[in-house]
């Protein structure tokens, strides 16, 4: 199946249940192969990948892109469970999924929530982790951190934050979510030009009943306004002190990418193994792999290749 711009598409995903969630995810590429997480970011989905995973799996990789909770099929096990979206919450969900899947080590890669959720795997467990991918690089943070204020045009280009921190925002979020979403493309991704078909095909995961829940919380408990839970304490004070990448890495930045991002600069001290960064021309925005799939799978296999 295809899109109206010819992008591959993915089949039915796979369930599995994977600590408090039943998880939601594809898998491609021989069952053998060194596995690869493929994690996406908001507001996308599994199909940001729809051209990398193909061309990894094709070079003998097993390759694995999950739905984050509050996205597509990833649904929480129970109704008591918190609809959590604190940064140690999916980074957990990362390693119950390598455990529901019995996966010792894998490749990590992501961007935007999944390059977090990756460079947390990467500090936290990198025992678990061979390489990581991460584009705009080293973005563990802390509430103290938020905390702190920035320069006008840094906080305008937060404006989504501040307003999923009011219940004005909550709501007008949940009433026109495709809407919003649509937007939030065009500004991180301003060269861009996705049609309607490749939108609708991601817009369909946040059709998931939790997920408005998980896009407020996520951005809420960043700004010290929604708690977290007491189990994930420990792990958020280890990330507060911004602990170094000391596994093979490559960060990545399109050379148009509209949305907050840290410049390379700085971060480059917290990448302290086999590392190496690149800038990806041609007008690429903040969805980088959907936007220059082979370049984000070369950059996967090189962070392999640096690993071996």
């Amino acid at each position: 199946m295809t899109t109206a711009q010819g992008a591959s598409s993915f089949g039915p995903a796979r369930q599995v249940d994977a600590g408090v969630l039943n998880i939601g995810y594809v898998e491609i590429g021989p069952a053998t192969g060194m596995p690869i997480l493929l994690f996406h970011g908001w507001p996308y989905d599994i199909h940001a990948f729809a051209e990398v995973a193909p061309l990894l799996a094709t070079r003998g990789y097993r390759v694995i892109v999950p739905h984050l909770r509050g996205h597509g099929t990833t649904l929480f096990r129970s109704e008591a469970t918190p609809r959590n979206a604190q940064q140690a919450a999916l980074a957990a969900d990362g390693i119950a999924l390598m455990d529901a899947l019995g996966i010792r080590k894998a490749v990590v890669a992501g961007f935007d929530w999944g390059a977090r959720t990756a460079d947390i795997m990467a500090v936290l467990w990198p025992e678990r982790c061979v390489a990581l991918v991460s584009v705009s690089g080293y973005l563990i943070g802390s509430q103290a951190a938020n905390a702190k204020p920035l320069p006008p045009a840094a906080e305008l280009q937060w404006w989504y934050q501040f307003y999923f921190a009011t219940e004005r925002g909550k709501d007008g979020y949940a009433a026109n979510t495709n809407a919003f979403n649509k937007q939030i493309w065009q500004l991180a991704s301003p060269k861009w030009a996705f049609d309607d078909a490749t939108f609708a095909r991601s817009a369909a995961s946040f059709a998931n009943p939790d997920h408005v829940a998980i896009v407020i919380h996520n951005y809420r408990w960043r700004l010290g306004l929604a708690d977290g839970e007491r189990q994930y304490d420990a792990i958020e004070a280890r990330l507060a002190a911004a602990p170094p990448v000391r596994i093979p890495a490559i960060t990545m930045e399109g050379d148009a990418n509209g949305a907050p991002h840290p410049q390379p600069e700085q971060y480059r001290a917290k990448f302290v193994g086999p590392y190496a960064h690149r800038l990806i021309t041609g007008g690429i925005g903040h969805n980088l792999p959907q936007e220059a799939p082979a370049a984000f799978a070369q950059a996967v296999l090189d962070a392999a290749r640096l690993a071996a």
